[in-house]
């Protein structure tokens, strides 16, 4: 079995290699690393130019894995992106030809603009890790990370994702303009070569499962899981909200801290762990009531006044008391 050890390792290796390319997102980084490890999918909203497909092929080539980036629109078709038999007239029999699901990184850029039928398609294959073509199911090859995009300025013509299909997603983060000489480092990192030509693997994607089952070992003493159930619950009874976030939430925040804290070379979790993942997990299933909203509240604020309200844990070892 893969010692935890080998999980940070990994990691950095995987970060390191991508910064070679995408400047000043370590953060952004470790949660895409993050969702590959849990494993679940990412939904990315933020405006265009800010390097979401440069990010998906560095991790796909820093993996050494297949990639696929599908630009959503309107006449988008599910066989589109699950693929479609074809009759070979020489064999007299129907040939599968796979869509671009079947890459091991895929990056479904826009999501909001395609029809809910092909959204639906996305969305089977994220959940069920298979895709059904004329009744025929294919699994999709393995390690399987989405990464979505979601454009939140321009909103004609789009198709946004019900509450149902948002909860989904594992994360949901955003990259986020460059600080000043951050841009100045792209400028001057892309001026002769790109370094995304040169990238490579670091990590081979078929030891992501090992790494996944290390992470599944991490401690959660019942302290933070009391923690993790009271900020969770706290969602459902908070007057400004009309939805909070469902069990999949507390499964989530649950899992992703205890990948987190394996990045960080532990055994266990701790409430920072919890608290650095609050935010990209619960955010995309919370719904603002209709009186809020014309109060001029963000979904923001509200999470951090329900963080704020509930006491964090303070204990001096976290760790498992045979340890």
């Amino acid at each position: 079995m893969t010692d935890l050890s080998q999980v940070q390792v990994a990691t950095q290796a995987i970060r390191q290699n991508i910064e070679k390319v995408i400047v000043g997102k370590s953060a952004v980084i470790d949660l895409l690393i993050v969702a590959l490890l849990t494993p679940g999918h990412v939904l990315i909203e933020d405006v265009p130019g800010l390097a979401k497909t440069m990010l998906a092929k560095s991790l796909a080539k820093s993996l050494g894995c297949s990639f696929q980036r599908v630009q959503f629109t309107p006449d988008l078709l599910p066989s589109d992106i699950t693929g479609v038999s074809i009759f070979n007239q020489k064999t007299q029999e129907f040939e599968y030809r796979a869509g671009p699901l079947m890459a091991q990184i895929v990056l479904a850029d826009e999501i909001n603009r395609a029809g809910p039928r092909t959204q639906s398609a996305l969305l089977e294959a994220m959940e069920e890790r298979q895709v059904t073509v004329d009744g025929v199911t294919r699994s999709v090859p393995q390690p399987f990370l989405v990464v979505a995009t979601q454009n939140p300025i321009e909103l004609e013509g789009t198709f946004p994702l019900p509450e149902a299909q948002l909860d989904r997603f594992l994360l949901r983060v955003s990259i986020g303009y460059p600080e000043v000489e951050e841009e100045r480092e792209v400028l001057r990192r892309f001026r002769e070569v790109d370094p995304l030509t040169e990238l490579q693997p670091v990590v081979a994607g078929e030891d992501l499962l090992s790494l996944s089952q290390a992470c599944r070992t991490v401690y959660l003493s019942p302290v933070i899981e009391t923690y993790i159930l009271a900020l969770v619950r706290a969602t459902r009874e908070q007057a400004t909200l009309t939805l909070g976030a469902s069990p999949r939430g507390s499964l989530t925040l649950s899992r992703t801290a205890q990948v987190l804290a394996a990045m960080r070379g532990r055994s266990y979790v701790i409430p920072d762990d919890v608290q650095r993942l609050i935010g990209p997990t619960l955010l995309h299933r919370l719904i603002l009531s209709s009186q809020s909203r014309l109060r001029g509240k963000a979904l923001n604020d509200v999470l951090q006044e329900i963080t704020e309200k509930i006491p964090v844990p303070v204990e001096e070892r976290w760790s498992e008391p045979s340890s």
